[in-house]
Order: C-alpha cells, then sequence, then structure tokens
C-alpha cells in the first residue's frame, strides 16, 4: 500500500542537478537494455516490464517545482506522484499519475511516432498539466467539492461517470483558458482544475488578464479558497495500491491502439466537389503528390489555428490525398497561392467538424 506522505518528500527534495527537460537522460541509471530495441521490438513490451520510475529523471526538478509553487502560496500539501498509462488524478485519491512515455527520451521518440505529438512535452507544457492536475488532487485532499460556496460557483459534481464529450462555447468569458480545447468547460471538476492552475501560475496577473469576466468570480473564490488552507493539512488522504491505477500491464502496441483510435474523429466524406474547385487544374503536379509534399507544412499550419491534435489532423490530410489520387486531380506547378488556400479549406473543414460535433473529455 502506498501511503499519500511517502513520496512527497521524495518529489519536494530530489538532488539538484541540471536538467533541460527534453532529450535529458538520467546520468545515474544505465540506460535499459529496451531502449536499443527498434520500434516494432519496444511495441512488443509490456509498459509495466521496463522498469520506469519519476525518481533520478528530468522530471523530477519540475515535481519540486510544482511543490515549490505550492509552497509559495502558503499551501503544505503536495500530491504524491507515479508513473501511469495519462495524465489522470484517480476520482477520490488526491495522487497524480504522469504519463510513462515522458520518462525516457527513448518513450517520447516512439510516442511522437506514433501519436506525432508528446502532451507535456516540453517543461512549460509539462508544468500546465501539473498545475491542473494539482487542482484535482487538492479538490480531493480537502474534499472542496462537499462545500455549499463550491457547488454554487462551478457546480454540481459526481462520482459517477460523466459525459465522454461535451460542446465547447469558445467565446464564453464564464470560464479560464488554461488548457487548449476550452477544457474548464468539460465538467465542473475540470472547471476548478483549471481555475486553480490559473491562480497557481507563477506571474500571472489574473486580476488583470480576467477583469471583466464572469470567471473572474472564480478565480477570486478560488484565491478565497486557497487562503483558508494556509498551513492546513489535507483532511482525505486514503491508501491505495499504485498498481491498481496505472494501467501499465499493458503491451505497448495494444496500448497505442487504444490512443489511436480514442483519438481518431469521424471527419465527413462529403468533400469531392471542393477537392474538385481546390484542384480544377487541367494539367501540372498530380493534387496527391502535392498534398503528400506539403504534408508537414500543412499538419503544422491547421493544428496551430484550430488546437486539433495531429494524430486526427493528419489522418485527414491522408483521406484528402487518398481521395484526390482516386479523382485523379492536378494542380498548378508555380500557383503562389494554393498553400493558402489548401490550408484555409482544411482548417474550416476541422473547425466545421468541431464546432458542430462534441470535443472529448479524455484527461
Amino acid at each position: 500500500m502506498v501511503a499519500e506522505s511517502s513520496f512527497p518528500e521524495a518529489c519536494a527534495t530530489p538532488q539538484r542537478r541540471d536538467s533541460n527537460f527534453v532529450g535529458d537522460t538520467v546520468r545515474e541509471m544505465e540506460a535499459p537494455d529496451w531502449t536499443l530495441l527498434t520500434d516494432a521490438e519496444l511495441l512488443e513490451r509490456r509498459i509495466s516490464s521496463l522498469g520506469l520510475r519519476l525518481e533520478g529523471t528530468a522530471l523530477e526538478p519540475l515535481i519540486r517545482q510544482l511543490n515549490d509553487e505550492l509552497s509559495a502560496k502558503g499551501l503544505v500539501f503536495y500530491s504524491p506522484c507515479h508513473v501511469g498509462d495519462e495524465w489522470f488524478v484517480p476520482v477520490g485519491i488526491p495522487a497524480i499519475f504522469v504519463p510513462f512515455f515522458l520518462v525516457h527520451d527513448r518513450l517520447r521518440a516512439l510516442e511522437r511516432t506514433m501519436m506525432l505529438e508528446v502532451e507535456g512535452g516540453t517543461p512549460e507544457w509539462f508544468m500546465k498539466l501539473m498545475r491542473h492536475e494539482a487542482g484535482h488532487a487538492y479538490m480531493y485532499a480537502y474534499q472542496l467539492t462537499r462545500r455549499k460556496k463550491w457547488k454554487n460557483c462551478f457546480g454540481q459534481t459526481s462520482r459517477d461517470e460523466t459525459p465522454d464529450t461535451y460542446r465547447p462555447r469558445p467565446f464564453s468569458r464564464s470560464y479560464v483558458v488554461h488548457l487548449e480545447d476550452w477544457y474548464a468547460q468539460s465538467h465542473p471538476d475540470e472547471d476548478f482544475a483549471e481555475t486553480f492552475a490559473v491562480w497557481l501560475t507563477p506571474g500571472f496577473d489574473w486580476r488583470k488578464n480576467y477583469a471583466g469576466w464572469p470567471a473572474l468570480r472564480k478565480m477570486e473564490y478560488v484565491d478565497e479558497l486557497m487562503s483558508s488552507l494556509v498551513n492546513i493539512p489535507p483532511v482525505h488522504t486514503p491508501e491505495y495500491r499504485v498498481a491498481d491505477y496505472d494501467c501499465l500491464n499493458v503491451k505497448l502496441k495494444t496500448y497505442y491502439a487504444r490512443k489511436r483510435k480514442l483519438n481518431e474523429q469521424t471527419y465527413p466524406d462529403f468533400y469531392d466537389a471542393d477537392l474538385r474547385q481546390l484542384f480544377g487544374a487541367p494539367a501540372g503536379i498530380k493534387a496527391g503528390a502535392y498534398l503528400r509534399r506539403r504534408r508537414r507544412r500543412l499538419l503544422n499550419a491547421v493544428c496551430q489555428w484550430t488546437n486539433e491534435k495531429k494524430f486526427p489532423v493528419n489522418q485527414l490530410l491522408a483521406r484528402l490525398t487518398r481521395r484526390c489520387d482516386e479523382l485523379g486531380l492536378h494542380v498548378l506547378n508555380d500557383d503562389p497561392e494554393q498553400d493558402f488556400r489548401v490550408t484555409a479549406f482544411i482548417t474550416t473543414l476541422v473547425m466545421n467538424y468541431l464546432f458542430t460535433g462534441k470535443f472529448k473529455r479524455t484527461k
């Protein structure tokens, strides 16, 4: 059994060392033999067999940074941190699970190959996610959802299963904006965690940035609530077995098959007329070859403007490319405006889908 008090000290006072996080492998640890495997060979390994841990890695100073930020606010509870299959805090358990692929360079490389990006793969991104998860941990450690004022501010929460999707309102000022996809709008618990994360962010003037927003009332309540918890120990620290929650007893190939399925989006198929208009040249470069050549540039541009994840957008690009091949479409070789038109078309396609459909609640 792992008590909540057994891990914070290890997180709070690790040995100091220089760390750039990405590309930084632990000096003290010998590289395990699985780091030399090919992707195909590594995918056959169970995650639980890789011997992963947070101690002594480049993540440790960042966990210490979170604890320092909490200490600067006068808060004394430091969430235990463990390796898991994704970013999450178990319902009712004030502990943070960090995805396994962040623990080692080799696994980050595999994650990027399989999913095209690494969630939390930079120090800044990692800290944004950690502050969010810390909000969930504090919610459970101090049983905040039982408070009448909390319910009045964020809404009624429940331990029952919550919907897997939500429909955001991008221009709403009733919610803070911290993680992508307007995640505060997905559930009252997420609304609190996002508000807490904004409140905790060092150097961020939330009073100024949210002045005039209805969300400011939530920020002020979190500030008041956390002030009442200064130097107060947590009231709920149940024992738990990490193995009951980490979901790591699975082969990497199974993990990625499930993850890729979860991240798929069912974009509509009714774009033949648009493609014929977009690639209407009677001769020139094959449109499919054009899209393949510019895939990375288009992918980055569309994801930047839509906040959609790279994996589903890449799938959409692949479908558009195959359809261009089937229709025998062409594009002029020397048209300087073509990249702009194609980017605008795909961005519109993604945004129309996102805001007439629903976002997936995954965290």
